[in-house]
């Protein structure tokens, strides 16, 4: 393949976009300008051509991404988790009592970030498609690490509250945009661990709020009270991070600079199995009404909205009831660190075995089975001494339900096809998460001290009713892989495809053509068809 520098492909990706025949596609007689002006950019690297990818360049490439790519979303997970942190590990250090705190305010507080994340889920569609990561992502990391800092300069509940809601409001576009950017990078059968990879600092992210926390908590200032300094740190160390992001992320495949002329062509075709594409900025409104009409769209929303309940329960309430344990604010924070490392490890065997066995809906479900237990413990065991061991014990269960978040995110991305729809779609997950988060704190008010005891009732009731919506979803999705069955027939392709992009080993869709007498398979990988439209699209379980 010719040699072109990275300025010539991002032109060819724009002309792509903007409906102009690049020099790229000019000579391949099958795609029209039309394809290209509403399909995919990896259309002005590929065209129409089947570009020769063996399994060993596959790997080759996917490590080129993993080194490069992986690094920057897990730091940046990593920041947005900690300061997230920082306000359960501030109330235990006093937060609460110099800033006169009274009744639910404290809940409130850390019920208004998600709130703001609610509020911009309309927007954050659009700027995902429309606005480049390089661009964006620096704007929201800056953006929530100023907010972060200017809490230190908070001393009362309405400014504790207006910093907050800006702090959410710059972290609501992170999450949808770095499960969009995984899967326009990899393979369907790839996703889970590398969506694991970034939301692992779940885990990681409580280790390192709660070690750091209870350093900060010891520094002695005439000038800064401990949950100050614990404010401002993060802060500032989220600031100077912006722009070393905007230096080291990629906008796509086509012009990435870490992949020469030759990878960046087999690093799209690797990807055709997927049928989802690789990213375009056409904004699609039949992608959006799509959206609207599915019931798999509400299915997966009910599903994440019940898990986040009881993940934010976790993140603000956990010091706290922790405390109610009978431990002081110190060892409260040592003793969260082992609850982040069952996090991390909880996240990574959960997306391993979607991995390793493919069935996410399955390993999803048997993840909150030890959360239900977990909780179950904490609601039954009275807070006396000599019952810490057990308590300590249902706590650390409740970090199994950490699972849960990568195995949707990855469920969801591996069942959308269309920019816009995945999008969309993303946008939505988020404003379920977001949703869940402000919901789940409310459940927790302070009169309900020490023990929690309704609050942890209605979130026991909340993870049952989880495990049979997972149940609901798997029917709906066998139904519509009968229904793609059935339209391909009727276009006159085989009814039953093999899913290459869940093998562990690449495999191109050509193989299947050598049987097939019908249409070519693989043509509309980078059209973006939503998966509606494609019928060569395969729902995943």
């Amino acid at each position: 393949m010719e040699e072109k520098t990275d300025v010539q492909y991002a032109e060819h990706v724009d002309e792509a976009q903007h409906g102009v025949a690049s020099p790229v596609s000019a000579h391949h007689g099958k795609l029209t300008e039309a394809d290209i002006r509403h399909g995919d950019a990896a259309l002005a690297v590929i065209g129409d051509e089947r570009v020769e990818l063996t399994d060993e360049d596959n790997k080759r490439i996917r490590r080129k991404t993993d080194l490069y790519l992986l690094p920057i979303l897990i730091w940046m997970y990593l920041l947005q988790i900690t300061d997230k942190s920082t306000l359960g590990y501030s109330a235990i250090f006093g937060l609460q009592t110099d800033t006169h705190l009274t009744g639910s305010q404290y809940s409130l507080i850390a019920s208004i970030s998600p709130i703001a994340q609610l509020a911009w889920q309309p927007f954050s569609s659009i700027v995902i498609l429309k606005v480049p990561p390089r661009i964006c992502v620096p704007i929201f990391i800056l953006g929530w690490g100023i907010s972060q800092a200017a809490m230190a300069a908070c001393h009362d509940y309405s400014s504790l509250m207006a910093t907050r809601f800006f702090l959410g409001l710059f972290e609501a576009g992170c999450l949808p945009m770095f499960s969009v950017i995984t899967s326009n990078w990899y393979r369907r059968s790839e996703q889970p661990m590398r969506v694991a990879a970034w939301y692992s600092m779940n885990g990681i992210g409580t280790v390192v709020t709660a070690a750091l926390s209870y350093g900060l908590g010891h520094i002695k200032s005439d000038a800064l009270l401990p949950w100050q300094i614990i404010f401002l740190f993060f802060g500032l160390l989220t600031v100077i991070t912006s722009p070393l992001i905007w230096w080291r992320l990629e906008n796509n495949i086509a012009t990435a600079r870490f992949l020469n002329d030759e990878d960046k062509a087999k690093a799209i075709e690797r990807l055709r199995a997927n049928q989802t594409g690789t990213g375009t900025s056409e904004f699609k409104l039949r992608h959006v009404i799509e959206v609207l009409l599915e019931p798999k769209t509400y299915i997966f929303i009910a599903m994440t909205v019940l898990l986040n309940l009881g993940a934010q329960v976790a993140q603000t309430f956990g010091p706290l009831i922790l405390a109610g344990f009978g431990f002081d604010k110190y060892t409260t924070s040592l003793l969260n660190i082992p609850f982040g490392v069952l996090q991390f490890l909880t996240i990574l065997a959960g997306s391993y075995a979607a991995f390793k066995w493919k069935y996410k809906s399955a390993i999803l479900a048997g993840f909150m089975l030890p959360v239900i237990a977990g909780i179950a413990i904490l609601y039954a065991v009275p807070r006396t001494h000599a019952d810490q061991g057990p308590l300590m014990f249902g706590y650390y269960l409740f970090s199994f339900l950490f699972a849960g978040n990568p195995l949707i995110v990855a469920w969801v991305v591996g069942n959308t096809a269309g920019s816009t729809k995945k999008s969309v779609m993303m946008a939505a997950y988020q404003a379920a998460s977001s949703t869940g988060n402000i919901v789940g704190p409310l459940l927790f008010t302070s009169d309900q001290a020490p023990a929690y005891l309704p609050g942890l009732r209605a979130v026991l009731s909340v993870f049952c009713v989880l495990v049979l919506v997972v149940g609901l979803q798997v029917a709906n999705l066998v139904i519509l892989n009968k229904l793609q069955q059935k339209k391909r027939v009727r276009n006159g392709k085989r009814a039953v495809l093999t899913d290459h992009s869940m093998q562990n080993r690449y495999t191109g869709v050509d193989e299947e053509n050598e049987e097939a007498s019908g249409p070519r398979l693989g043509e509309a990988a980078f059209l973006d068809k939503t998966d509606r439209e494609n019928d060569e699209f395969l729902y995943i379980y």
